[in-house]
């Protein structure tokens, strides 16, 4: 017979009640670094903490160093993994951490109905919420039948001095410029950013910097994404967008991208967050609140925006741009001074 007794009842009770407080104390959470302008992508978190009542611990990167800090910081955490889901802003900073081994491919039920040009087929990312590269011109300098249709113009001596781009070092333009290197060869995308600096193009600090200048008419136009330019609109100031080389070469296409980290810490939770990231709900909030257009039919388009099937899309292997990234960085320090 065995000598040991079982606890009463009441320490029972009290130790599954003290228990549940535990649990209610430490809620299941999720680790997000992400790229996507903090002003939107907190309220999709936001909105999936409510409704799956997992915690979201979101990492930011700043404006001036766009889509490089919290990639650096992933690299640099590669041993000792934090991260569980990363939302870049631009779907070609992934493939910087495919390269490491760095992603989980996880086909999310959530992904069908998106195209299949911009995710890949093993899961290990998937674009959703997309934006664009524009001209934004400020209508008072420029009568709109003297609108820059290119972003050649920005070299054109007709243009010298009243143009604007961002740091190429950082965030959208960085990958804009890699993906003139994979179309036009080196030496013609060399030539082109030499010729920037000959027109005495503006460099600004980040894309909502470009979006001042224009705004303020100290330049008449610059290089920009679309949720800068619908920014600018909201604002209620007097400028116009140009979805550029709609003749040739097209326009500069950039889905966010999902991926789910390699040993990720909270894994189960992870794929939990990609779903609703890709979700119908989570592209909706992102047409409405970022000027991002959905890739999927039947998500609204707010007034205003165009869906990416209405303009001519620049052709672009993302993951050769990926490698073009890498490769063109010390060449563009060096341009850039530093």
């Amino acid at each position: 017979m065995s000598l040991r007794r079982s606890a009463p009842a009441g320490v029972l009770l009290a130790l599954g009640a003290s228990f549940l407080v535990s649990c209610s104390r430490n809620p299941p959470q999720v680790v997000v670094y992400t790229s996507v302008d903090q002003v939107f992508s907190e309220p999709v978190f936001r909105a999936f903490d409510a409704a799956s009542g997992i915690r979201v611990r979101a990492v930011f990167d700043t404006e001036e160093t766009k889509s490089t800090g919290v990639l650096n910081r992933l690299i640099a955490e590669s041993a000792n993994p934090q991260a569980d889901v990363f939302w870049s802003g631009d779907p070609v900073r992934p493939f910087l951490l495919i390269k490491r081994g760095l992603v989980e491919p996880y086909l999310s039920p959530q992904a069908q109905g998106l195209p299949d040009g911009l995710r890949a087929p093993d899961g290990s990312w998937t674009g959703v919420a997309a934006r664009a590269r524009v001209l934004l011109v400020n209508r008072k300098l420029l009568p709109a039948d003297r609108w820059p249709r290119s972003i050649r113009d920005l070299v054109d001596t007709r243009w010298k001095g009243k143009g604007a781009i961002a740091n190429p070092l950082f965030g959208t333009t960085t990958m804009h410029v890699a993906a003139l290197f994979t179309l036009w060869g080196e030496p013609a995308a060399r030539a082109f950013l030499d010729a920037l600096r000959a027109n005495e193009v503006r460099i600004a600090s980040s894309n909502g910097e470009v979006k001042r200048l224009v705004v303020a008419g100290e330049v008449a136009f610059g290089l920009t994404d679309t949720d800068d330019a619908n920014e600018a609109g909201r604002q209620g100031a007097d400028v116009g967008v140009v979805f550029p080389d709609a003749d040739t070469m097209g326009t500069l296409v950039m889905p966010t991208a999902v991926v789910l980290m390699a040993r990720a810490p909270h894994a189960d939770a992870g794929r939990k967050l990609v779903d609703y990231l890709l979700s119908r709900e989570a592209e909706q909030r992102m047409a409405e609140s970022a000027a991002h257009m959905p890739l999927r039919a039947g998500v609204a388009t707010p007034s205003g925006m165009r869906r990416v099937t209405e303009i001519r899309a620049m052709e672009v292997d993302y993951a050769r741009v990926a490698q073009e990234i890498e490769r063109i960085q010390p060449w563009l320090r060096q341009w850039a001074g530093l």
